[in-house]
C-alpha cells in the first residue's frame, strides 16, 4: 500500500499527464527506481490509464524502460476525448481512413467520436476536419487536399507525391502518434522513424488517393494493397439494407479506420524494433568493407543472419562517400548457411547492381561446385540473385567471382 502512495505521490510530482502520455518526465523521476516492479504494474493498472496488453510488461522493469527505446509501450486514457472529429460522407478510402486512426492515437481525440458529412454548416462546429471542406489550414485544424492550387509535400526531398488527407496528417502528427507507442526513442531515431514510415507506409497511401502511378507501365494489377482492401469495404452497390449482415457505411468505416491502424502498427513496429536498431551494425559493415574484401570493398560481412540491411545501405554509402558501389552481402540464414546476396539498384526491387553469374543459375549442391570450382556450394537462385555456401569463406569465394 504504502508503495501504491508513494506512485501516486511521484505522478503528482511529475504530473498526470506525463503518465497519459508517456513521456519521459516519469522517467525522470527520482521516486521510480525504489518502486517495486509489482507495485508500479499494479498501481498504474489499477488507475485504469494503462492498457492490460503488452505496455504493462514494459512498465514491470523501470530499467527496461530507460534502457530499451526500441521496446513498444502503449498508454491509454481512461475517458475518451469530448473532441470531434469531421470527414467526409459517402465512400470512403484510405486516406481519411487511416488519418482519423491517427488522431484517436492522441491524446486530444482519444476515441474521438466521428462525424462523416458534406454539410458545411455542420463541419465548421467540429474541432478537426480533414479530406473535406476545400481547406487547408494547421492553425484552424482543417486539413483537405482537394482545393485548387493545393501544393501540399511531406518534405522538400518528397517532389512527385502531393498529401492526400492522412498525409497531412501524419506531417503535423505523426511523431506524437510513433510517441505514443514508443515514448523513449531517442531524438535521431524518432526522425529516422518518422521519415522511414512516411516513405515505406505513408507515401503509399497518398500516392494512392491524389492519382500517382508507381510506374508508367506495370506487369500486373495489385489489390492486395491497403486502399485495396479498404476500398472493398464499402456498401455493394447491389447490397440490401435487409440483409442479415448488413452493416451502416458509418459502422464499416470504423472496421476500415481499424484496418487501416493496424496496418501501420504493423509497418511501425518492424522499422522501429528491427530495422532501426540495425543500422549500425550495417554501417559498420559497410566501414569495415575493406577487411572483407581488400581489392575494391564491394562485398561486406554482416554478423548477425536476418538482419534488414537493404533499407540502410544506400544512405550509409551516401553518408560515407562510398566510391565503388557494394555489390553483395554475406550473412547466414537461419540454417547457419552462409548466403551472399547480390545489392539491388536503388529505388528496385529485381535489378542488381551486380548478379552472380548466368552459368551458375538454377545449379545446386555438387553440379554448382563444380561448375564454380568452389567447394561448399548449396544452390543459386534461377535470377542470379542470392545464392548459398556451407562456409564463409565460400560464399566469399563466390561474391569475388561474380566480380
Amino acid at each position: 500500500m504504502k508503495q501504491q502512495q508513494l506512485l501516486f505521490i511521484c505522478c503528482l510530482r511529475t504530473g498526470l499527464s506525463a503518465l497519459f502520455r508517456g513521456t519521459p518526465a516519469i522517467r525522470r523521476s527520482p521516486f521510480l527506481p525504489f518502486l517495486s516492479p509489482k507495485a508500479v504494474e499494479s498501481s498504474v493498472q489499477n488507475s485504469g490509464y494503462v492498457s492490460s496488453t503488452a505496455s504493462l510488461a514494459f512498465m514491470s522493469s523501470s530499467s527496461e524502460v530507460r534502457n530499451n527505446e526500441f521496446k513498444r509501450f502503449k498508454v491509454s486514457h481512461k475517458d475518451p476525448s469530448l473532441k470531434v472529429i469531421g470527414t467526409h460522407s459517402g465512400t470512403f478510402q484510405a486516406d481519411e481512413a487511416l488519418g482519423v486512426w491517427l488522431l484517436r492515437q492522441l491524446p486530444a481525440y482519444y476515441q474521438s467520436k466521428v462525424v462523416r458529412t458534406r454539410d458545411d454548416e455542420m463541419l465548421k462546429d467540429l474541432d478537426i476536419v480533414l479530406d473535406v471542406g476545400g481547406i487547408y489550414n494547421h492553425d484552424t485544424l482543417r486539413y483537405d487536399h482537394h482545393q485548387r492550387g493545393f501544393e501540399e509535400f511531406f518534405s522538400p526531398h518528397h517532389t512527385v507525391t502531393k498529401l492526400s488527407a492522412s498525409g497531412l496528417i501524419y506531417k503535423h502528427y505523426g511523431k506524437e502518434v510513433i510517441q505514443a507507442y514508443y515514448p523513449y526513442l531517442s531524438g535521431d531515431n524518432l526522425e529516422l522513424a518518422y521519415v522511414k514510415m512516411y516513405n515505406k507506409f505513408m507515401e503509399a497511401i497518398d500516392a494512392i488517393d491524389t492519382g500517382v502511378e508507381i510506374s508508367k507501365h506495370t506487369a500486373y494489377k495489385d489489390s492486395t494493397g491497403l486502399s485495396s482492401r479498404i476500398s472493398r469495404l464499402n456498401p455493394k452497390w447491389n447490397e440490401s439494407e435487409d440483409d442479415e449482415t448488413y452493416k451502416t457505411p458509418d459502422q464499416r468505416f470504423e472496421v476500415a479506420s481499424q484496418l487501416a491502424g493496424e496496418d501501420f502498427l504493423g509497418v511501425l513496429e518492424n522499422i522501429v524494433e528491427s530495422e532501426i536498431p540495425a543500422y549500425n551494425f550495417v554501417e559498420q559493415a559497410v566501414i569495415d568493407r575493406f577487411n572483407v574484401y581488400p581489392t575494391t570493398g564491394e562485398i561486406i560481412k554482416l554478423e548477425s543472419g536476418g538482419m534488414p540491411w537493404k533499407s540502410h545501405i544506400y544512405d550509409i554509402e551516401r553518408k560515407h562517400k562510398v566510391e565503388i558501389p557494394i555489390k553483395f552481402v554475406l550473412y547466414t540464414d537461419q540454417a547457419n548457411m552462409w548466403r551472399v546476396q547480390a545489392v539491388s539498384e536503388e529505388g528496385s526491387s529485381f535489378t542488381n547492381r551486380l548478379g552472380l553469374p548466368e552459368h551458375w543459375r538454377g545449379i545446386r549442391g555438387e553440379d554448382l561446385s563444380a561448375i564454380a570450382k568452389i567447394p561448399g556450394c548449396t544452390f543459386c537462385h534461377q535470377s542470379g540473385f542470392i545464392g548459398g555456401n556451407e562456409t564463409f569463406e565460400g560464399a566469399l569465394k563466390m561474391a569475388i567471382a561474380a566480380l
